[in-house]
């Protein structure tokens, strides 16, 4: 078996760690720096590197390695040669041609993967690289790590149900240095001290309550949404994809009190009138929630009025929320006038959607500048005043056969800062509907307090 100490030791030859006063990229003033990347030049310590971090793994199932970008790619590589499981790779960015993809190689859906990190500190890239993963359908729950900077990456993931293994932390290392006098006392004890002040790096800030969003706040209708949540304890938008007016109503009469809206695709209504319209608006008065038309407009700006304000929809007439894609540009937006809530379409929650990170963060940049969008459909993080409305939660299922991929509302308002869950088969494909409703209201309010 491969001596870790003397592995360290070779290492440092190299200049993995320097000793001085370094500015890192979280703006902290750390008595040391860590890179990795020489490893890379070395066949012989990337090799026994590998050993070193494939016995961490010995009891642990796997079927793939992924590196993290870009230390631990030749880390990765190493360990998959070494015992033949297959590599992917991930990218730090997707291609703005070709398939897009951000991750590569062969995999199935369900495959467990290990990840690869040279350092961790906050354990951003890591969070950002198994979201990337998990979105493919691969599951992850084993992370190796060469060094642990003891900044709180660590125990951040440990507490969302990860297992991170590393070889070395960095008091570790600082003993062992010490030992072969590489370091003097004087210097041991400055990095001791340094890591006991505990510099953890905030990993973002933290989610806002609903109270500090309501006050970011410029529409009535993104006003209106947060007072009902707040009323009602319910960040729940039933998205009732049926066929058949009545079906709909006695729905919306069923679940009305777990809601603070409810979602419509009219144009799957196949009996859709005036008059359905004007009793659903009336249950919406009386038991508190607003109408949400889910057109995804997506076309010039001229037609999308028409859209909008015309044919036997009549959507401007009665909807206080629709969603639009920003593909047409800023000025698309602008045609649904400031009644309505817009709310636009970053990111789908479909296998293999195209909206990948460069169109996503265009639609947040245009978003984030017309005041009549009030927030966005996603499956990540928005600016603060943007409010998160996150499709594809259940409680019971992962995925169907189209395509759709699910999540938890645990998840969303953990790892995404979600403001609000928009269930669909959950509740109206419930044997009963009204108490679907109820669990998911119970259970996205409980998510949400948990993580404020």
């Amino acid at each position: 078996m491969i001596n870790k100490e003397k592995f360290l030791l070779k290492s440092y030859e190299l200049g993995i760690i320097k000793f001085g006063e370094f500015t890192l990229k979280s703006g902290i003033l750390s008595p040391f720096y860590v890179d990795l990347r020489p490893l890379a030049s070395s066949p012989e310590l990337l090799s026994e590197l590998s050993q070193l971090l494939l016995a961490m793994l010995k009891d642990c199932r796997h079927e793939l390695i992924c590196g993290v970008p870009y230390a631990a790619l030749p880390m990765a590589t190493a360990m998959s040669l070494a015992s033949k499981v297959p590599l992917i790779i991930k990218r730090k960015e997707s291609k703005n041609y070709g398939t897009k993809k951000m991750l590569e190689g062969i995999f199935k859906e369900g495959q467990r993967c290990v990840l690869v990190e040279d350092v961790i500190t906050s354990g951003k890239s890591l969070l950002e690289t198994i979201e990337e993963v998990e979105k493919e359908g691969l599951k992850v729950k084993d992370i190796v790590v060469v060094l642990d900077r003891q900044q709180g990456g660590k125990e951040l993931l440990e507490s969302k149900g990860y297992h991170v293994h590393t070889l070395f932390s960095i008091e570790n290392v600082i003993d062992i240095l010490y030992n072969h006098d590489f370091l003097n006392q004087s210097q041991v004890v400055k990095i001791k001290d340094f890591l006991k002040e505990k510099p953890t790096v905030q990993l973002s800030a933290p989610r806002l309550t609903y109270e500090e969003k309501l006050k970011l706040q410029n529409h009535s209708v993104s006003k209106k949404l947060i007072e009902i949540a707040l009323s009602k304890k319910t960040n729940l938008i039933a998205s009732l994809d049926t066929h058949k007016s009545a079906e709909i109503l006695k729905l919306a009469h069923q679940i009305g009190d777990s809601i603070v809206a409810v979602k419509l695709h009219s144009d799957i209504i196949s009996d859709f009138t005036e008059n359905f319209i004007h009793e659903l608006k009336e249950i919406a008065a009386a038991k508190n929630f607003l109408l949400f038309e889910d057109r995804k407009f997506g076309d010039i700006g001229n037609t999308q009025h028409m859209q909008f304000t015309g044919g036997i929809y009549k959507i401007s007439e009665w909807a206080d929320l629709i969603t639009s894609h920003v593909i047409a540009g800023e000025e698309s937006l602008q045609v649904f006038g400031e009644k309505t809530g817009v709310v636009t379409i970053a990111e789908m929650s479909s296998k293999g959607t195209l909206t990948d990170e460069n169109y996503k963060s265009k639609a947040i940049e245009i978003s984030s500048k017309v005041s009549n969008v009030i927030g966005c459909v996603a499956q990540s993080k928005l600016p603060s005043a943007l409010l998160l409305f996150t499709p594809g939660v259940n409680l019971t299922e992962s995925g169907d056969s189209k395509g759709q991929q699910f999540n938890t509302p645990e998840k969303v308002f953990s790892d995404y800062h979600t403001d609000f869950i928009i269930v669909g088969r959950g509740i109206y494909g419930a044997k009963n509907p009204e108490e679907a409703a109820k669990k998911y209201k119970e259970e996205g309010w409980k998510a949400y307090l948990k993580n404020c």
